[in-house]
């Protein structure tokens, strides 16, 4: 391909007789039933369409539940066999195809865990279940498959693959991994029948899902393509390993068009950061499984998880390791991410930090809200042209994220614009992250930004400090206050030591820290500052008056967390109180007793608190006032740039 840098990436592909128009798939991702109904809202179709319109060959959808009766498992479950869905369905697809894309239904039973709520949230038991075996599992007894539920739940498969076709998907993912009720029984764990279905014979244990994929195939025709999801290995110890992988695969070869390379088993917690690949984990983390099993198989093979390098993907077409690469969060963080790579642009794409807020925000919220792109979640809302704006002049205090995408925002939008930051940079507090090596993309996001800033018409003063005179004299129409939050200190005997600094200085003055350091607060940022610095060779213990570490309402963040915090060994003390910060160490209170936890170092991380005196002074400024991030209060990069990015695109329209 000429003027391509990515010849292998962009080329198409056929699967069946259907022409794919390059080798970026968009993944399964779930969108939530807001309507409580059992159908999908408005925007549904908007969310799948977006990532069409930005290039991806393929777009699959959410997890469409076969069975509605036996097969469902969260209340949010989408069931296929629900009456006049199709409605639905039609839309998403035909919003797809608008786009060029190929519209595919993600076809789902959870098997054992049907009729529950989700893990994350208790996981108590609803209704009657049916398994590969009879086991107990969640305080009820799961029932085995006998002839007639196979042959029912074989059907119901069948059906929703005619269903999907009917509604002009043009092809179905039949999802057989993650330790749903396919990989149920393909796993020698949990299938442990005697029978043709069964047992030690990965044929017997494949027979199932071969039979739905021959029966799917004879529904829907020759040329119709299948795509099969499966975990190359379930990653955890007593779980199958990719030598299973490569088994179930050589058993699938030829039954279907498309076998899509995932890994693990969503039931084992430190398993979840691998399926979903934590920002503590390296690019394309799970290409193995895919690469050793299509060494074994004539189907095409797909990878998936922590995509998002241009160059890695390119490698993984051009090496041979895999034919096709699925993003699933990459494309909410930029939805157009293949045409601006392939149109020379993958500058401009933002990288997903893996931080889980979209998954987090999904499962809480009923939308996918993503840290970085504001617009994802609001897609529908999106779709549609705003009047334009009338001129105004606005002053954004504040060059951190919400000042940055505000003061771009009405850039965009036809305003003049001021920006005013008071230290000689760009990117706020979190600038003090910019070496950490699991939040490159965070700071190579807030790069980025800077760089948009720097190449507009927006008039830019580093190193200013706003106050209600230099505000006044600005004479803007709008203010925009974007002041941010301050370290909280805490009223601790000893906190103004020498051997004490607060987290965010702490991460910048690494080789001025102490070998062993006492942490104070378990929070977010002391927990990953903790990991940090172990990696930078420190010893370190954090001290926390509660029994939990605070995820900060990013529950998903805090899987991957755990995982780190037990391969790092990185101690936390729970239920500790901290007394006296003394020159050996910090003295703490442990029910009843005291103890000296020993220390070089001692840093704070207990919390911000708004710059809400010097916000509230730049109220009467202006004729408008708006206030966004943590000014309002201390949260997060989620809140942080969607208040900004919602507050500047609407105005000027007065």
């Amino acid at each position: 391909m000429e003027n391509c840098k990515y010849p292998h990436l962009f080329s198409p592909i056929i699967l069946g007789s259907t022409l794919f128009r390059n080798r970026i798939f968009a993944s399964p991702t779930g969108y939530q039933n807001l309507n409580g109904d059992g159908y999908l809202n408005d925007g549904a179709a908007a969310y799948y369409e977006r990532k069409a319109r930005g290039g991806a060959a393929s777009v699959t959808s959410f997890e469409g539940i076969v069975d509605g009766e036996f097969g469902r498992g969260g209340a949010t479950h989408i069931c296929l066999d629900t009456p006049n869905i199709k409605n639905n369905l039609s839309r998403i697809a035909y919003g797809v195809k608008t786009y060029g894309a190929v519209a595919s239904l993600e076809l789902q039973h959870t098997g054992m865990f049907a009729n529950r709520d989700l893990s994350f949230f208790g996981a108590s038991s609803k209704g009657i279940a049916y398994g590969p075996v009879e086991c107990e599992l969640g305080g009820r007894t799961i029932r085995p498959m006998d002839e007639a539920i196979i042959e029912r739940t074989i059907r119901k498969f069948v059906d929703g693959a005619v269903l999907a076709k009917m509604c002009g998907f043009g092809m179905v993912t039949v999802h057989a991994g993650h330790g749903w009720m396919l990989h149920q029984f393909l796993s020698p764990i949990t299938n442990r029948r005697t029978d043709k279905w069964g047992g030690k014979d990965v044929k017997n244990r494949a027979r199932l899902l071969v039979t739905i994929c021959d029966e799917i195939r004879k529904a829907v025709g020759p040329g119709f393509p299948i795509e099969v999801r499966i975990s190359g290995s379930e990653c955890y110890d007593g779980g199958f390993d990719v030598e299973d992988g490569i088994s179930i695969a050589k058993e699938l070869d030829g039954h279907c068009d498309l076998i899509h390379v995932s890994a693990g088993n969503h039931e084992i917690e430190e398993v979840f950061p691998v399926t979903h690949p934590s920002m503590f984990l390296e690019d394309g983390c799970n290409v193995e499984y895919a690469a050793e099993i299509k060494k074994h198989v004539r189907t095409p093979v797909a990878t998936v998880g922590a995509l998002d390098d241009p160059e890695l993907m390119e490698e993984i077409i051009a090496s041979g390791k895999a034919d096709i690469v699925e993003m699933a969060r990459g494309l909410l963080a930029d939805p157009d991410f293949p045409n601006k790579v392939r149109s020379g642009k993958e500058d401009k794409v933002i990288k997903c930090m893996r931080c889980l807020s979209c998954f987090s925000s999904e499962l809480t919220n009923g939308e996918p809200y993503c840290a970085l792109n504001p617009e994802t979640g609001r897609e529908l809302e999106m779709k549609f042209a705003i009047p334009p704006a009338f001129k105004k002049k606005v002053l954004v205090v504040g060059g951190g994220i919400g000042g940055m995408q505000a003061a771009l925002i009405c850039a965009d939008r036809g305003h003049e614009v001021v920006l005013c930051e008071k230290s000689d940079r760009l990117g706020g507090v979190l600038l003090c992250e910019e070496d950490v090596a699991f939040k490159k993309n965070l700071e190579y996001y807030l790069g980025q930004q800077a760089q948009r800033i720097n190449a507009s018409d927006i008039n830019l003063h580093l190193n200013t400090e706003v106050t209600p005179e230099y505000a006044k004299k600005i004479n803007a129409d709008v203010i925009i206050a974007a002041l941010g939050a301050q370290p909280v200190k805490p009223r601790i005997s000893g906190i103004d030591n020498a051997n004490v600094m607060c987290a965010q200085d702490a991460y910048t003055a690494v080789d001025k820290i102490g070998d062993k350091v006492v942490i104070i607060g378990a929070g977010l940022v002391g927990v990953e500052l903790g990991l940090h610095l172990i990696a930078n060779g420190k010893k370190v213990e954090i001290v926390e008056a509660t029994d939990h570490v605070n995820d900060g309402g990013n529950f998903l963040h805090m899987l991957g967390l755990k995982v780190e915090i037990k391969k790092r060994s990185l101690i936390i003390n729970y239920n500790t109180k901290v007394k006296e910060i003394k020159a050996a160490g910090v003295l703490c209170e442990v029910e009843g007793a005291e103890k000296i936890v020993e220390a070089d170092t001692v840093i704070y991380a207990v919390g911000q608190k708004s710059r809400r005196d010097e916000t509230i002074a730049l109220n009467f400024c202006a004729p408008e006032f708006y206030l966004v991030g943590d000014c309002i209060a201390p949260r997060d990069i989620t809140s942080a740039n969607t208040e900004a990015f919602m507050t500047a695109r609407n105005i000027g329209r007065f």
